[in-house]
């Protein structure tokens, strides 16, 4: 009767969808089950929290995803929550129970061979958008930049004289990223020719052919058409080649600190992701090479 009524309320009082409704009702008659086959005298009202962290327990021990786990337990809580409302329970046994942590996916990253292909050998065009579209992938690779600091890049922030790039990230907090001579080369190249091209644009660094700062669409779109021609990753998107900028630097023995600073993240364990990934390629090799792996 109890899982009924909560039913019906989700119904007629949330307007919640025929699925979520079900699918709210299996995870409630799942956990009353549990019960049942943990002792005849329980029953949903007089449940305690070390009843449903147990439950939470049998089914990880049953090798349960942690998003399917906490979406029980969200079914749960919703439930037990209605019942304090209608004054059925005088405590939420649920309140003090966590669910189990999600395991981060590892960064999607391109390869360095990946990366040279991609910059060494495809052909872009000499004309304008073919020079700037490069320069994006160059930039992104060079310097591990988030797409809306790319974006957000003034004539101003480039300095060429000390080869340094001023960008502001998250919260308008500025870091100075420095950068090579070859990237040098390649940005002012095209600032010659984007105000060849067009003399009459805005203060950005980057421009459409309207004179108009460059949107975060067309940069997306943009990246994700090139990458296609060099992997077969699902995610070819700017965050894509800030990760490869990341791994590839920790690849070739940068520092992890220097690498935080460089991505702009204000907590090392943001940038500990990374060893992670650079482990998981040390192991591919070792089990690819060894004879006995």
């Amino acid at each position: 009767m109890l899982i009924e009524s909560f039913l019906n309320y989700l119904k007629l009082e949330r307007n919640y969808s025929e699925l979520t409704i079900i699918s709210y009702g299996k995870d409630l008659e799942q956990f009353k089950a549990y019960l049942k086959k943990l002792d005849e005298e329980v029953e949903l009202e007089t449940v305690d929290a070390d009843i449903i962290r147990s439950w939470v327990i049998t089914l990880m021990d049953e090798n349960m995803a942690a998003s399917s786990v906490n979406r029980k337990l969200s079914s749960l809580r919703s439930f037990y929550r209605y019942l304090l409302r209608k004054g059925l329970i005088q405590a939420d046994p649920v309140q003090k129970v966590k669910g189990p942590k999600k395991k981060k996916p590892l960064p999607t990253f391109v390869k360095e061979e990946e990366m040279n292909k991609l910059l060494d050998e495809v052909p872009f065009g000499d004309d304008f958008e073919g020079v700037r579209d490069k320069l994006i992938l160059e930039v992104f690779y060079a310097t591990g930049v988030r797409r809306s600091e790319l974006v957000g890049l003034n004539d101003g922030d480039i300095d060429f004289s000390a080869s340094l790039i001023k960008v502001t990230g998250k919260r308008n907090k500025q870091r100075l990223i420095p950068f090579g001579e070859r990237l040098k080369e390649m940005m002012s190249n095209y600032q010659h020719l984007r105000d060849e091209t067009i003399p009459q644009h805005s203060e950005a660094f980057f421009i459409q052919k309207n004179g108009e700062r460059v949107t975060a669409s067309l940069v997306y779109n943009m990246v994700k058409r090139d990458l296609s021609k060099v992997v077969t990753l699902k995610k070819r998107s700017p965050h894509v080649l800030r990760h490869s900028f990341a791994t590839n630097m920790l690849n070739n023995k940068a520092s992890l600190g220097a690498v935080k600073e460089l991505l702009g993240h204000e907590r090392l364990t943001t940038t500990e992701i990374y060893t992670h990934t650079t482990f998981e390629e040390l192991k591919k090799e070792y089990e690819h090479a060894h004879p006995r792996a």
